[in-house]
């Protein structure tokens, strides 16, 4: 999966799946599940390529589910801001 190998065109890349996601009238909480469910399966079945990843991947493996569902959100904010710039 090239995509995931350099970080900004990961976040890009986010980005632009998450915007279209709100033009075709996903609700915030639906995008969030989604963002949970794609933490867990890279956790699971991709090993990071880069050292923000890494330092991802670390926070997910210590994270409870609730603190799982706000790392998905500050993913979100984090991508939704960029996309902004």
């Amino acid at each position: 999966m090239p995509i995931i190998e350099n970080w900004q065109s990961w976040t890009s890349f986010l980005g632009q799946n998450i915007s279209k996601a709100e033009q075709a009238g996903m609700s915030n909480k639906v995008i969030q599940e989604a963002a949970v469910q794609i933490g867990e399966y890279l956790a699971t079945n991709i090993d990071p390529k880069n050292e923000q990843q890494r330092v991802l991947s670390d926070m997910w493996g210590v994270a409870s589910e609730s603190e799982k569902e706000a790392l998905a959100n500050c993913v979100i904010k984090l991508v939704q801001n960029k996309n902004l710039q």
